[in-house]
């Protein structure tokens, strides 16, 4: 971040017209900090009017341009009210491939429902001429090998993402109320004369929100059958997110409930089914292990691994690139690169389309829109359950590391508890991971190098690291506050007094470990402020390795450097020895050298001792 004064040299204007453009709101990212204004390195002068209250505000053409479909799920207004990435050809994938029953499990908003309405609006029946919605499309250009299929199964349509309750009690009542209106899609078959009495009052039942729990779980199979009955062809089953009621059941306790009653649900709908023509489902888990598909040979499940489907969910390089042009926006592309691209499904590379749309709609403004759209639950799990090695792998991945993980596509939320090395495998198809390389394993799972995607994901792992430490009183708000404040006003003693703080929690909290572990601690905490700093690790200067060494990206900001030693059972006098001994080590083999060969000569030195839960804070300027 720069001054007024440091921007005016810069754009050869005065201080006073640099501070007038913060006030009134046309640069982008400028904050005040106190009286005084702060603006990005990189932030352009707004010369044309271009930029106003940080946001893109462009000029209008003879051709208005088409509004970005921010939380637009429903196919048909997507397509034509909106700005329309097509995945039609999905639809000619499948039908190439047919499989009787497809789950897709992908992230959490990467355009899982919209391609799910999509696939009920090209099948459905319909008294409406539902093919205008796809004669501009891609498929549409496929042949009438596609076409014939469109508008002519009956479907049945059920998503579950909004299925997130407390209790099995609301859950099931939610399910109810989801099947009550499903139904009610297909109020045509209490006229039909084709549908037996018996079958009719089931129907009135679920469509009074009168049945019971046993009642619903054969609420698909019944529906399909009287829907074959009715139109002499077997419908389509499709069930969107259909794992986040399990989700929620795992971390609200009624995890058994959930899944007993999904079994049944989907047995009846899926397995052995003679009224089915195809099913879909998406999720962001495959739940193998609970056997809620047991049985069910003509299962086709397609990943984040696999190369079948691999750029139908999110959006291509190709796709993000075409969209930028349109709205004139292509010079962002590298910045929109760093922050949501990083994603490989298949072999296919990937943009978050979420954070995309968001970016682009409010200006090209970078911040974090895909997580925060909902809880991370999964990292509460995750920090519950990890190991002194896992929360030592996560610091690595935050400092922008690779770790080496084995990836189970059949993992769940419960092996959490059997295995905390299953973490890495929900990170990567929960969306906050992905695979650099990866070797196929005899019993079907992979090993992978892994790394955080981009900026946008290394920002969750920073808040729900720090967000866990806070809950569980390892870390406070106010040592958070004072480190970051210390560093910004450069009082070196309350940084001290800062980390000797936030150690002395964490090490009670963690009951010690080696010298690795109490590496991956202070790595957790200065990634927290990694604005100010670049940090480095391990790396090589003067005579020697440093343990950590933060790099300040202003010349305001102190160089920091830290050196950890580690021994068992020290006593009080001992341990002051061992962080003096670690402090000079940092002067005698010059870990300093690379700063000052930068120009920086304002140096902060940390030795830092352990002894199970003491630690030792010894520091020069």
């Amino acid at each position: 971040m720069k001054t007024c004064s440091e921007k005016a040299l810069e754009w050869n204007v005065t201080p006073r017209t640099v501070n007038a453009m913060c006030k009134n709101g046309r640069i982008q990212g400028a904050v005040k900090e106190k009286r005084t204004w702060l603006i990005p390195d990189d932030a352009e002068k707004p010369l044309d009017g271009r930029i106003s209250t940080g946001k893109y505000s462009r000029k209008k053409t003879g051709k208005e341009k088409k509004i970005l479909p921010v939380g637009i799920s429903d196919y048909v207004r997507a397509q034509s009210e909106y700005y329309y990435v097509d995945k039609t050809l999905l639809i000619k994938e499948f039908l190439d491939r047919k499989p009787l029953v497809s789950l897709f499990t992908r992230p959490r908003r990467f355009g899982k429902t919209l391609n799910m309405d999509m696939l009920r609006v090209f099948f459905e029946i319909s008294e409406d001429d539902t093919s205008k919605y796809f004669t501009d499309k891609a498929i549409w250009k496929c042949g009438e090998k596609y076409r014939r299929h469109q508008g002519k199964y009956p479907v049945i349509f059920l998503t579950f993402k909004d299925v997130k309750f407390d209790t099995w009690e609301a859950t099931i009542d939610k399910i109810r109320g989801l099947l009550q209106e499903e139904y009610g899609r297909h109020q045509e078959l209490l006229s039909s004369d084709r549908i037996s009495q018996y079958e009719r009052e089931y129907f009135e039942k679920i469509l009074g929100a009168l049945a019971n729990e046993v009642e619903l779980t054969s609420a698909l199979e019944r529906l399909s059958k009287m829907l074959t009955v009715h139109y002499g062809k077997a419908p389509i089953i499709i069930i969107d997110e259909y794992d986040t009621p399990i989700q929620e059941g795992y971390s609200k306790d009624f995890y058994d409930e959930i899944i007993g009653f999904m079994r049944n649900f989907f047995s009846g709908a899926f397995k052995d089914n003679k009224n089915l023509s195809y099913g879909f489902l998406t999720g962001i888990l495959r739940i193998a292990q609970e056997s809620i598909f047991s049985g069910l040979n003509n299962l086709s499940v397609n990943t984040v691994m696999d190369e079948e489907y691999d750029s139908f969910f999110g959006f291509t390089e190709k796709e993000t690139e075409k969209l930028l042009a349109y709205y004139g926006m292509s010079e962002k592309e590298n910045e929109l690169r760093d922050w949501y691209d990083g994603y490989l499904f298949g072999n296919e590379e990937i943009y978050n389309p979420w954070s995309v749309i968001n970016y682009i709609s409010k200006g090209c403004i970078p911040q974090a829109y895909w997580v925060n759209t909902g809880k991370n639950e999964i990292f509460e799990e995750i920090m519950n359950a990890a190991t002194d090695d896992v929360v030592e792998k996560l610091y690595i991945l935050l400092q922008g590391g690779s770790v080496v993980a084995r990836i189970d596509q059949n993992v769940v939320y419960r092996s959490l508890a059997e295995d905390p090395a299953n973490i890495y495998s929900l990170l990567l198809v929960a969306g906050y991971l992905k695979t650099q390389k990866r070797d196929l394993q005899a019993d079907g799972s992979y090993l992978c190098e892994v790394t955080i995607p981009n900026k946008e994901i290394a920002s969750v792992y920073k808040s729900e690291i720090l967000s866990h430490f806070l809950q569980t009183g390892v870390i406070t708000r106010t040592t958070a506050n004072k480190v970051a404040e210390s560093l910004y006003a450069n009082d070196h003693k309350k940084l001290q007094s800062a980390v000797a703080e936030y150690l002395d929690k964490s090490i009670s909290f963690f009951d010690g470990g080696a010298e690795g572990f109490y590496h991956g601690l202070m790595l957790g905490l200065i990634a927290l402020m990694d604005n100010q700093y670049k940090i480095k690790s391990n790396r090589e200067s003067g005579d020697g390795r440093y343990d950590i060494c933060m790099i300040p990206r202003e010349k305001r900001y102190p160089g920091i450097l830290f050196e950890l030693k580690w021994e068992k059972n020290l006593e009080e006098e001992n341990l002051d020895l061992l962080a003096e001994e670690a402090l000079q080590q940092i002067t005698t083999l010059k870990y300093d050298a690379d700063m000052r060969e930068d120009g920086i000569t304002d140096i902060l030195r940390f030795g830092i001792a352990f002894s199970g839960k003491k630690v030792r804070v010894k520091t020069i300027i």
